[in-house]
């Protein structure tokens, strides 16, 4: 039936589409406007199509450092624990060979005998006879993931070693000594991370919130600390710490020292961010009601901004990691038997292993895939956490 004319119609597939088009659209507006400022940067982060590729491989590495002792066959401590295989190429797990093929993964074993062409040296060759097959969840060396002990690691051979990275000169296993790596890594950064936040929220916070001569004798402080160059203070820092220290107390050491030389970038946003700010109505309702510098820096001002200050923290990460990579290459962090990517990058500098034992730079392609992920997933939150970023829809 046709409606009258000059009356709209009401019913039809056609309207029921406008309408609900309508609808979906108002609920999004209204979604969008009522949402937090974290759901609005989520919204925002979840567009950028690289960021979220690489906030996936970080999330997978995180997952694989937490859970390092009970993917690794061997204890990456250990060495000469595989003394028939010293600068064994990767055993990379095949089904076919030429006597046939097995619905399960195996690998070759080795041999080693003296040779006359190489003046009676011991040499290593492959025993193609000698399969040796791929278990799953064998036990092997006791570890513990913080409350939860075990022995039990996720694959295995059912005789002798398996090495999927190869090993070292010392029959350590690449594979198990770059998980522990980048466990170690992110340790160390995630310790220099807190030490710089916890002390960038204080001094800013008073610098930015009291002005005056404070702030100017904080900057000073601040200004002095970053013309300190890196190089030769870590130099004298390693002069000083004793040789009889344990692996863990330099690991602890070097961490609490990279944090305190890296807060003042921080402290800087965090007391301009509070120069703004300490003269909104808000903070002066705060006061005429009676409270305290401390309680309005940390219950009005800082909350304010906590979504840049998480920026900043991961931007911040890669170049602390990069810190504990660069002074561990050159000798001056961590050191054997404690296992960092930058420990790792030590055995890649003679042109020997450039020429015959290439698989000492496995290490290098995941501390890349590292440092870059951090890079990416930082500047995906900086641009998220920016309202004048995007275009709101």
């Amino acid at each position: 039936m046709t409606p009258p004319e000059g009356v709209p119609a009401t019913t039809g597939p056609h309207v029921d589409v406008v309408e609900t088009e309508d609808a979906v659209s108002r609920r999004a507006r209204e979604a969008y406007f009522t949402a937090s400022q974290y759901q609005l940067i989520w919204a925002r982060f979840r567009r950028n199509t690289s960021a979220m590729v690489a906030a996936t491989i970080l999330v997978g590495l995180i997952v694989i450092g937490i859970l390092a002792p009970f993917l690794s066959p061997h204890n990456p401590t250990i060495a000469g624990r595989d003394k028939d295989y010293t600068n064994g190429a990767p055993q990379i797990p095949r089904f076919c060979d030429d006597a046939g093929c097995s619905w399960r993964p195996f690998i070759y074993g080795v041999k080693r005998e003296r040779s006359m062409a190489t003046n009676f040296r011991w040499v290593t060759t492959i025993d193609t006879e000698d399969r040796r097959y791929v278990q799953f969840f064998v036990r092997d060396w006791d570890y513990s993931i913080g409350p939860i002990s075990s022995d039990i690691h996720l694959f295995g051979v059912d005789k002798g070693f398996i090495h999927l990275f190869g090993t070292d000169d010392t029959g350590k296993d690449i594979f198990s000594r770059t998980l522990h790596a980048i466990y170690t890594s992110l340790a160390v950064g995630t310790l220099g991370v807190l030490i710089s936040f916890v002390m960038a929220l204080i001094i800013g916070g008073v610098a930015g919130y009291f002005g005056g001569w404070i702030d100017g004798v904080i900057q000073m402080v601040t200004d002095a600390i970053r013309t300190i160059p890196i190089i030769p203070l870590f130099m004298a820092i390693a002069a000083f710490i004793p040789q009889e220290w344990s692996s863990e107390t330099r690991f602890f050491f070097i961490s609490i020292i990279i944090g305190f030389i890296n807060w003042p970038t921080l402290a800087r946003r965090v007391r301009t961010h509070l120069l703004v700010e300490r003269n909104q109505e808000y903070v002066l309702a705060a006061q005429l009601q009676g409270a305290g510098a401390g309680h309005i820096i940390r219950r009005h001002l800082l909350p304010s901004f906590t979504s840049y200050i998480i920026v900043d923290l991961v931007i911040s990460f890669p170049y602390i990691v990069l810190s504990e990579t660069a002074l561990s290459f050159i000798g001056l962090g961590l050191k054997d038997p404690v296992n960092s990517l930058g420990v790792m990058l030590q055995n890649t500098t003679s042109a020997d292993v450039l020429l015959n034992y290439q698989w000492y730079f496995i290490p290098v392609f995941f501390f890349i895939a590292l440092v870059m992920a951090f890079v990416y997933v930082g500047d995906g939150l900086r641009d998220a956490a920016d309202p004048y970023g995007g275009s709101k829809k």
